[in-house]
């Protein structure tokens, strides 16, 4: 699956528009999580470990719908959690592409098949399966034998019925080039594209020995990169730039703006990744999210990021201003040897802050007085 032509054409137009408006810090992807439940306990998600009062919240359709117009992105990313688990997730999803914005649904897939009938294919619609892997190696990222054998018949039958389907993968610390590779070769034989991003160490996931460095991420990349084959190209749903990026040949700083998080919190700061706090507006989320104190060498927490939700922006944007520049790696492929770009110093990071025990706390103080205040009424 390559990204549609009018895709990239309203995607285009909605980015020159920013730069032509002088607008630095703008969305290109809205994060919606409208839950945080899920089916599967993986050890490298940080979302699970909720009380259950936290999991059990759910935002509504018209709180979905609201962030999407407050935010104005092109496109909506719906992660979770499981959405599928979401009772209105049809209307949810219907709501957004009536809006004409692009929703990529990222799913583990095993409520796939029973669910297609609450969606109808659209261009404006694609399904992102979370494939960790090929069989052995998807089962043990999840935690469960069996779930990429039900993953890869819920995407033939997406596709089957008339779906644009792609593959999400996050690559662990221990995973080999070869592995990637038959991975990548898989996935454009069944004929879907491919988003991949290395893991990023949330501070709550249960295993913290697996996340890939900076460095081992360069070098791994390189490695998958060597080893394309001419004729036999892999569709990599990623900007040029981006990949080359991954391959160390660009050095970046990331754009958290440019995928801000809508959950059941509120606004999330400042990215995806990262919960350093909430507020009830994206114009309060911009506004009073000090961007410059976060990102690799400005923030402890960021040091080893180099996930696509805070890079890929950051290539667009490249792309966006240096049009030819990404036409060339585009066209030449991505250079796998020689000199790597300079990396960030780490040296004048601030230290990590530890808010997740003050951000749940304080959610569970709000829904508490609320149902003081409705039992009261």
């Amino acid at each position: 699956m390559s990204v549609p032509l009018i895709q990239k054409v309203r995607v285009g137009a909605y980015i020159m528009k920013q730069r032509i408006s002088g607008n630095k810090h703008y969305p290109l992807v809205l994060m919606l999580e409208p839950l945080f439940r899920c089916n599967l306990a993986c050890p490298g998600c940080g979302k699970i470990d909720y009380p259950k009062e936290i999991l059990d919240q759910r935002m509504s359709v018209e709180e979905c719908l609201q962030a999407v117009d407050e935010c104005g992105a092109p496109m909506v990313a719906i992660p979770g959690g499981e959405p599928l688990l979401h009772k209105e997730i049809g209307e949810i999803v219907a709501g957004i592409t009536a809006r004409k914005k692009f929703v990529s649904l990222c799913t583990n897939a095993l409520l796939l098949e029973k669910k297609l009938h609450l969606f109808t294919p659209s261009p404006y619609l694609f399904f992102s399966v979370h494939l960790d892997g090929l069989k052995e190696q998807h089962d043990k990222a999840v935690d469960q034998d069996g779930v990429f054998d039900r993953a890869t018949r819920a995407i033939k039958a997406a596709r089957d019925a008339g779906f644009r389907v792609n593959v999400n993968a996050t690559i662990f610390d221990g995973t080999s080039a070869d592995e990637i590779v038959d991975y990548l070769d898989y996935a454009r034989d069944i004929g879907v594209g491919v988003t991949i991003s290395p893991g990023y160490a949330y501070e709550r996931a249960p295993d913290q020995q697996h996340f890939l460095g900076r460095q081992k991420t360069k070098t791994l990349f390189r490695e998958v990169f060597a080893r394309a084959t001419k004729g036999k190209k892999w569709t990599l749903n990623h900007s040029s730039l981006y990949l080359d990026f991954l391959a160390g040949n660009q050095s970046y700083m990331c754009s958290p703006w440019g995928m801000p998080t809508r959950n059941v919190f509120g606004w999330q700061k400042p990215c995806y990744l990262l919960g350093e706090g909430y507020v009830s507006s994206f114009k309060e989320l911009m506004e009073t999210t000090d961007w410059e104190t976060y990102g690799t060498g400005n923030y402890e927490k960021c040091s080893n990021c180099m996930a696509h939700c805070g890079y890929e922006p950051t290539a667009v944007a490249e792309t966006a201003n240096h049009p030819l520049r990404a036409l060339k790696v585009a066209l030449k492929g991505i250079r796998t040897k020689g000199p790597m770009a300079p990396e960030i110093q780490l040296d004048g990071a601030r230290k990590a802050e530890w808010n997740y025990d003050e951000n749940v706390s304080s959610f569970l103080r709000q829904l508490h007085d609320k149902r003081e205040k409705a039992a009261a009424e």
